[in-house]
């Protein structure tokens, strides 16, 4: 029962922690891109600087989180410690962000840059380690 109490404790703040991380990277990553793209004058750079930030708009929604808690709960349910699940299931949960942020859009459905996939599951992969280190390797 008192292991029950101390992962209801672990898991929001591993995923809280975890989250941050991937934030973090997110932004410096999605700042460093967005300058690298404004300083370059080409029209095909201000396509993808208004597709990076429709990403960072869309990440405010709560429809961003659900890969990730999905991808929690079924490591807390199997019990999996390994640290590859968390950062390769943290990586590919994030990397779905793009896509969930294109079916909210009207109109043709196109498929994100190559960079906006890199940024995010980079991010991913950073915030499934940390929340690995806080609660997943003791699942």
């Amino acid at each position: 029962m008192l292991k029950f109490l101390w992962r209801l404790i672990v898991l929001p703040f591993g995923f809280l922690l975890g989250a941050m991380a991937a934030a973090a990277v997110l932004i410096s990553l999605g700042s460093e891109r967005l300058t690298h793209v404004i300083s370059s004058d080409s029209e095909m750079s201000m396509a993808e600087t208004w597709e990076l930030t429709t990403h960072v708009l869309v990440l405010t929604s709560a429809m961003t989180v659900v890969p990730a808690l999905i991808l929690v709960v079924v490591g807390e349910v199997a019990r999996i410690r390994s640290v590859y699940y968390y950062v390769i299931g943290g990586g590919a949960a994030l990397a779905t962000v793009p896509l969930i942020a294109k079916l909210g859009e009207a109109g043709t459905f196109t498929i994100p840059s190559a960079s906006i996939w890199q940024i995010f599951a980079t991010a991913g992969f950073c915030g499934g380690f940390v929340f690995w280190l806080i609660a997943g390797r003791s699942a």
